[in-house]
């Protein structure tokens, strides 16, 4: 009988990857950048494009994915135990970085970032490399911008507020309403999934839903495709492997804006 690992070292016809083993870093600094967001940056640089994502190993607590800001950092919003622990740490302290995992972001021609929320963190590279043409910048509050001082020297950053308190007053998908999407060869999105499927909607709308390409956010186990908890419906692709990032097109009769799973495999209604 033939058992499930293969010697050529796979598991359900899925690659191993064991050349991504979980790296040692050391915090080198932390910058607040509002109430509830820290970026911590580590010594060491990893080779990853916009859009990628890395296992955060909190020692004691948790193996968490997240969105790498730049090559050596990550920019995390407190919502949970992980978080939790990781806003508990000082420089100096030491974290575990598998990755970079996931395909990220393809930028070419003109390129339209838009950011709800921490969703920002994964589309600053974007903006640093000289590839987001404009960014859509939103969040609840003025307090909640997200990188509000840095993309102004990067981008064309054009702002909205849930209240109104700086730039546009209402969604981030107001601001995307003033524009032809249609200009843009690619438009990189990533924020709640609310905001999300609202600018996958306007695409669609505007025949040019393929030009999206949206990041999301699913509970993870492996990070490397072998588990299946990030599997989204109905087609089984594996956020972790070939996502994060999908286009537009292969997301409008998926489960997208719709639900996703916890832990446990139970649906969780947007």
């Amino acid at each position: 009988m033939r058992t499930t690992a293969s010697r050529q070292g796979r598991l359900w016809g899925v690659p191993i990857m064991h050349d991504i083993p979980s790296v040692p870093v050391t915090v080198t600094r932390i910058v607040e950048e509002t109430l509830t967001v820290r970026t911590f940056f580590f010594g060491e640089a990893f080779d990853a494009r916009p859009g990628q994502f890395a296992m955060v190993w909190v020692p004691g607590v948790d193996e968490v994915p997240m969105a790498l800001s730049s090559q050596n950092s990550i920019t995390v919003q407190k919502v949970g135990d992980a978080t939790e622990a990781l806003f508990n740490l000082r420089e100096g302290d030491m974290l575990g970085i598998r990755g970079p995992l996931g395909n990220g972001y393809s930028a070419f021609g003109r390129t339209l970032a838009v950011a709800g929320g921490i969703g920002a963190a994964p589309l600053l590279p974007l903006a640093r490399e000289g590839h987001a043409e404009t960014f859509l910048l939103g969040a609840r509050t003025a307090d909640e911008l997200v990188f509000r001082d840095i993309l102004p020297a990067l981008t064309d950053v054009r702002i909205a507020t849930d209240d109104g308190t700086a730039g546009y007053h209402g969604f981030v998908t107001g601001l995307l309403a003033e524009l032809d999407p249609a200009v843009y060869d690619a438009i990189c999105v990533c924020g709640p999934e609310g905001m999300m499927a609202a600018v996958l909607q306007a695409l669609d709308a505007a025949g040019v839903a393929g030009r999206g390409q949206f990041s999301l956010h699913r509970y993870m186990k492996c990070g490397v495709g072998i588990c299946g908890s990030c599997c989204i419906d109905p087609t089984g692709l594996r956020v972790c492997r070939d996502g994060p990032v999908f286009t537009g097109d292969l997301l409008l009769e998926s489960e997208f804006g719709a639900y996703a799973r916890d832990a446990s495999g139970r649906k969780k209604r947007f």
